[in-house]
């Protein structure tokens, strides 16, 4: 369904980073990274089964994340360098755990990996959950085994509630898995995790 509250920002810049909803031209690049980050990436999203995707698959994939972003059903973005100029990774605001309630989920390319760029990136969305989609708590769901995930919501402050079992997609022939919920309500939230941070509408108007 789609998200009941005022809509994520098309455009979020950070001290490195911009978020921003994908558009086709980023189709090549966003291949490029994944294709790259493969082996890095298989343990822990079962997307990836489906790769190497061929580029027009690629191109429409994108382009229906753009679709979703316009009616508010999903806020699916892309991780760039400043300039723009690189692909770091994927991210997002899902409205999919329930009234009041947005899901980030994130990757890395792996040559991106151990510079803190998800943390930036989530401490953005974070900010931005709260201060303009007006959620009322935010969940980070993870694979219990990814322990590096699992430090990103910890140095954000968010609480870890539960593991519960078999809750995740299944990897390729297992069985499905277990998923650690991190959680952190609006009352918790604390502006400062993003400084600095600028947020634009699809118009270009600044939010924050």
């Amino acid at each position: 369904m789609p998200w009941e509250g005022p809509p994520a920002p098309y455009r979020i810049e950070t001290e490195r980073l911009v978020l921003r909803c994908y558009e086709p031209r980023d189709t090549e690049m966003a291949k490029e990274a994944i294709d790259s980050s493969l082996d890095h990436l298989r343990p822990w999203m079962p997307w990836t089964e489906s790769e190497p995707q061929p580029l027009e698959e690629k191109r429409q994939l994108l382009k229906s994340f753009r679709a979703s972003f316009d009616t508010g059903e999903n806020f699916t973005m892309g991780i760039f360098s400043a300039d723009e100029s690189q692909y770091l990774g994927g991210t997002g605001l899902h409205p999919r755990q329930g009234p009041g309630g947005l899901e980030i989920g994130y990757f890395v390319r792996a040559s991106a990996t151990r510079q803190g760029y998800i943390t930036e990136s989530t401490a953005a969305l974070t900010r931005v959950g709260f201060e303009i989609c007006e959620a009322e708590y935010i969940e980070i769901r993870i694979d219990p085994e990814n322990e590096a995930s699992k430090g990103v919501p910890r140095k954000l402050g968010y609480v870890e509630e539960a593991t519960l079992r078999r809750r995740l997609p299944a990897r390729a022939g297992g069985e499905m898995r277990d998923v650690t919920i991190f959680t952190m309500f609006r009352e918790d939230f604390d502006p400062s995790i993003a400084p600095g941070l600028r947020a634009f509408d699809a118009s270009g108007r600044q939010l924050i």
